[in-house]
C-alpha cells in the first residue's frame, strides 16, 4: 500500500471512530463547555481538575468539587512517580495512580449513576477517560474554570511554599513564567533540590538539567566581594589620575 493510501485509510478510520463514539465518550473541542456556565443537568455534577502535572517541581494534585454542596477534596500524585527511574519502568505510572485516586475520591463523594462528571481535557486523565468508558461512567470533557480551578491551583502553590519556593512572582497561573520561577529555584541549590524535580520529563534530561547544574556551579559573588571589587577598581582609577594627570591645556582646548 502506498503511503498516500495509508494516510487516507487512517483518516477514514479516525473519522469513523469519532462518529461511532457514544455520548459518554465526547472529547472533541466543540463538545467542551466551561464549568463557569455549564449546560443544565437534572442530577448532581462533579468537577475534576488537575494542577502541577505539567510543572517542573513538586507533587501534582487532583481536585474534585461537588457542585450541589460546594464540597472540594484533593488527592495528590507524588513527584516520585514522575521521576526518571519510575517512568523508565512504566511510563504511565502517574496516569495509573490518577485512576486510583479518582475512583477513591468519587467513592468519598458518593458518586452515583445519575451524576454528571465534568472532567478537564488534560492528557493526565487519559486512562481515567478509558476507565469511565469501560465502566459506563457518564462524563463530559470540560474547560474547568472558577472555584475548583482556583482551589486546586492554590493547593499546589501551598505545596510549593512548603518546599521552600519563596518567590513573590509565584502565582496560580501555570505556564512558562511559573516554569522558570521553579527552574531558577532549583538552580540556586541544585544538589538538594533536584529531588523535587519531575526528572522523567524528557526536556529535563536533554537540556535543562545541564543548564541548572552549570548555573549552580558558576562562582557566586557575594555582597562583600562585590564591594571589595568596586573599592579596588576605584583605587585603581584614583591612582591613574595622579600617575597620568589630565593636561589643563588639552582640557581647555577640548572645552572650546
Amino acid at each position: 500500500m502506498r503511503s498516500e493510501d495509508k494516510v487516507i485509510t487512517y483518516l477514514i478510520s479516525r473519522t469513523f471512530t469519532k462518529l461511532m463514539k457514544t455520548k459518554t465518550e465526547k472529547d472533541d473541542q466543540e463538545s467542551c463547555q466551561s464549568t463557569i456556565n455549564p449546560s443544565e443537568w437534572k442530577g448532581r455534577t462533579i468537577e475534576i481538575d488537575d494542577a502541577g502535572t505539567g510543572d517542573l517541581v513538586g507533587n501534582a494534585f487532583i481536585g474534585f468539587r461537588d457542585t450541589s454542596t460546594g464540597k472540594i477534596i484533593f488527592q495528590s500524585v507524588p513527584v516520585g512517580l514522575y521521576n526518571e527511574e519510575n517512568k523508565g519502568k512504566d511510563e504511565d505510572q502517574p496516569k495509573k495512580h490518577i485512576v486510583k485516586i479518582v475512583i477513591k475520591a468519587l467513592k468519598a463523594l458518593n458518586h452515583s449513576e445519575g451524576d454528571r462528571i465534568l472532567i478537564c481535557r488534560g492528557n493526565c486523565f487519559d486512562l481515567v477517560r478509558e476507565y469511565f468508558d469501560e465502566n459506563k461512567v457518564y462524563y463530559e470533557p470540560a474547560i474547568v474554570e472558577g472555584e475548583l480551578q482556583n482551589a486546586v491551583e492554590g493547593r499546589f502553590i501551598q505545596h510549593l511554599r512548603k518546599l521552600g519556593v519563596r518567590s513573590n512572582n509565584l502565582t496560580m497561573d501555570s505556564g512558562i513564567k511559573r516554569y522558570f520561577i521553579l527552574f531558577n529555584w532549583v538552580c540556586q541549590d541544585f544538589p538538594n533540590r533536584e529531588r523535587y524535580v519531575k526528572t522523567g520529563f524528557p526536556a529535563w534530561k536533554k537540556k535543562w538539567r545541564n543548564i541548572a547544574l552549570e548555573r549552580y556551579q558558576k562562582p557566586k559573588i557575594g555582597k562583600t566581594q562585590r564591594r571589595e571589587l568596586i573599592e579596588r577598581r576605584a583605587n585603581e582609577i584614583y591612582q591613574n589620575m595622579f600617575e597620568k594627570p589630565i593636561s589643563m591645556g588639552k582640557a581647555t582646548s577640548v572645552g572650546r
